[in-house]
């Protein structure tokens, strides 16, 4: 038995791979802190069976009032119920009440101190969150009436954060604003010195191609450039705006231990295309410490046992080394 708080991982989406990546993780890993899975634990035991592993189950009440076992082959499980027929299905609307639930869970535990950290399974945006939020990031900052958050894709050897999230691009411009970039760069700051105690190097993107300032009312002219030569007065270690086609370059991004950009796929497709699934997605500004694996439920790959757990594993290691 063991006295650390736990890990607590919501589950998310029943008909993710979230199950096939969970059960790869165990077998690949050792835990220097206890995990609490946040399930219905009859789809999960479903699942496990149909993907060919064997671990037992022991399940824990939802105050984590009893001592939690650590040993590797033992599963420390919080039931959720989730009415189903087919243990691998297409996603619809019928998880959704269980996500939430467990999601309160999970938030009510951390609330209370009750918990080290979460780390979430993919859910799908179109019939978990629908038109509500645009990403788990914006759901949970809602949970805890969080106004200033963001989200950071994490790898150690360089990171990136999105001004915006999961808008449509021609939304993006009217969405930067001087305030919101010094927000993103204290969080992102505020996180790195707290834990890691350092003060971080920062890279920050342009919005249009190139960064050509040569019309009038270019955002990098009124909105940008102004607000980081702002930020280096107050000795910010930060340059820009960079122009985003180059400045992923090798010998361009070893400069930065984060990028911040001013919309999604601006930073996270240089990202995934160079560190593939060895990243993890973080949320900043929660009164906890959220992680979540770097990719969507993957509903195609259901039950074919063929999915990569590198990034579930990262975000693991990321809370036990």
């Amino acid at each position: 038995m063991t006295k650390k708080k736990p890990i607590l991982i919501v589950a998310g989406e029943p008909y993710s791979i979230f199950s096939e990546i969970f059960f790869k993780s165990l077998k690949k890993l050792k835990f220097k802190r206890p995990i609490v899975l946040i399930a219905s634990k009859k789809i999960f035991k479903q699942q496990m069976k149909r993907l060919g592993y064997n671990y037992q189950y022991e399940e824990i009440d939802k105050n984590l009032s009893k001592k939690i076992n650590n040993k590797k082959k033992v599963i420390n499980i919080i039931d959720v119920q989730f009415n189903f027929k087919k243990t691998f299905d297409k996603i619809t609307d019928k998880s959704n009440n269980y996500i939430n639930e467990s999601f309160f869970i999970a938030n009510k535990l951390l609330k209370n101190k009750k918990g080290y950290a979460l780390i979430n399974g993919p859910i799908s945006k179109k019939n978990f969150l629908k038109d509500r939020y645009l990403g788990i990031t914006e759901y949970l900052a809602n949970m805890n009436n969080i106004k200033k958050f963001a989200m950071l894709i994490y790898n150690k050897r360089l990171s990136v954060s999105p001004i915006t999230t999961h808008i449509a691009i021609k939304k993006v411009s009217s969405q930067i604003s001087k305030n919101k970039i010094i927000s993103q760069v204290n969080l992102v700051r505020k996180f790195y010195y707290s834990l890691f105690n350092k003060n971080i190097r920062i890279g920050i993107t342009g919005l249009n191609p190139h960064c050509e300032s040569n019309f009038d009312d270019s955002e990098e002219k009124r909105i940008i450039f102004p607000t980081i030569r702002y930020l280096q007065k107050k000795n910010y270690n930060i340059i820009g705006p960079l122009p985003a086609d180059s400045l992923f370059m090798h010998e361009n991004r070893n400069k930065f231990d984060v990028i911040i950009g001013m919309y999604h796929d601006q930073v996270l497709t240089p990202i995934k295309t160079i560190y593939n699934f060895d990243a993890i997605n973080i949320t900043l500004g929660l009164p906890y410490l959220r992680i979540s694996p770097d990719h969507g439920t993957n509903n195609q790959m259901l039950g074919k046992n063929k999915s990569d757990p590198t990034s579930l594993i990262s975000a693991i290691k990321f809370l036990t080394n």
